[in-house]
């Protein structure tokens, strides 16, 4: 099977995903989830027409012109307001977020009066009708569309919904990512390795990053290079529903990489296998049931930037979220020698120059070596046959963080 260059790859991945089902969630569980469904507002706010400073709620009328005494009545507080209505000549006490009373129609702000000691205050300077009054539905009214669908519930999304009414909110459901990492050589972190074994990190470095994207992660452990145990977590992984099974290693072309022939034993369907670009040229993908299947390779450097690549937009999708990668121009700290047929994605540290970016590729680019990944916060990201290029020379990278 031929090399598919990145973009078809892409293409090919996303074609028929769609945003999951909407299920409905408690406000305080839905940051960060995407509305699934307009909402509208239940109530006004505010709800009735309030005091925006501490002051006094006069008449106009009263203090048209200076200085005016007026007769203090009663006082008005956040959540408890004066019960009466004030009449020519009277003044109520009133704080900020107060209803104002009736037969008051401005707010006379309390650094402009002044409280004498026979119950009457002295207006030091005049108002005019409304200064300083939230009108009932300033913000929004009963019945308003107050989020459309589609919107990241944010912070500022979340309180608007909770300040319309809204204790649960309907989202797109949360993507199901079944992890499996396959490999004799593997043992958990917690696992002293044997002579011929390494710690496995892939699974949890997948799982971090599906998790910040929003993604739920079904971790189905170290599965040996066993035809019938392979079979077997596969099997878990689609029982569970999981929308996106991830494998981990064993697809390449070896003896032991059995994950392409067991899983295609398994019911699922190659789409394909092998991608134009370094690292992750062994990378697979397929369907079965209504799972995608995700093949990263076993280096911990290519499965991550595969997930990168791959499997981010592919979560974003199901999450009825937009996927845009972070690309930017920058110059070249030092000369790189030609490409070869393969998209190369360079792990590189970005600074911000006088002019601009400048990318500093790291030397050594094992895919092994997770110490240069951890440092860097970009992929230097270089077309097939792209020719040698000297420091100084234009590039595109793709920022990680």
């Amino acid at each position: 099977m031929a090399l598919l260059p990145v973009d078809q790859a892409l293409e090919r991945i996303l074609e028929g995903m769609h945003p999951l089902p909407a299920e409905t969630v408690p406000l305080v569980e839905a940051v960060g989830r995407v509305l699934a469904a307009p909402l509208q507002a239940r109530r006004s706010q505010p709800p009735f027409d309030a005091s925006a400073m501490d002051g006094y709620a006069v008449r106009a009328a009263d203090v048209a012109s200076i200085p005016a005494i007026l007769r203090l009545v009663g006082e008005a507080a956040a959540g408890q307001r004066y019960d009466g209505r004030l009449s020519a000549g009277e003044a109520v006490r009133i704080f900020t977020g107060a209803p104002v009373p009736p037969g008051a129609d401005t707010i006379l702000i309390q650094e402009n009066a002044k409280r004498l000691d026979d119950g009457t205050i002295e207006a030091t300077e005049t108002v005019a009708p409304g200064w300083y009054i939230r009108r009932a539905g300033l913000d929004f009214r009963d019945g308003d569309r107050v989020l459309e669908a589609g919107r990241i519930l944010d912070p500022a999304a979340i309180s608007l919904a909770a300040a319309a009414g809204h204790p649960v909110v309907p989202v797109v459901g949360r993507p199901l990512i079944a992890v499996i990492a396959t490999g004799d050589e593997l043992v958990r972190p917690d696992t002293d390795p044997g002579p011929d074994q390494i710690v496995a990190s892939n699974s949890f470095g997948i799982g971090a990053l599906a998790q910040q994207d929003g993604a739920q992660i079904l971790d189905l452990g170290i599965v040996p290079d066993d035809r019938e145990a392979l079979a077997a977590g596969f099997r878990k992984a689609l029982k569970a529903s999981a929308d996106i099974v991830v494998t981990l290693g064993g697809a390449s072309v070896g003896e032991r990489d059995l994950v392409r022939e067991v899983l295609t034993d398994e019911g699922m369907k190659l789409a394909f296998w092998k991608i134009a670009m370094r690292p992750g040229k062994p990378l697979m993908f397929g369907h079965a049931d209504t799972a995608r299947v995700l093949g990263l390779p076993g280096n911990p450097v290519s499965s991550l930037v595969c997930s990168h690549l791959f499997l981010r937009p592919m979560i974003a999708r199901l999450a009825g979220r937009s996927y845009i990668p972070d690309l930017r121009q920058a110059v070249l700290a030092e000369s790189m020698k030609a490409n070869d047929e393969r998209q190369d994605y360079v792990r590189a540290s970005v600074t911000e120059g006088s002019e601009g970016l400048i990318a500093s590729p790291f030397r050594v680019q094992d895919s092994s070596m997770l110490m240069t990944l951890a440092a860097a916060n970009a992929l230097i990201v270089r077309e097939p046959h792209a020719p040698a290029c000297e420091a100084g020379a234009p590039c595109q990278v793709l920022i990680l963080r």
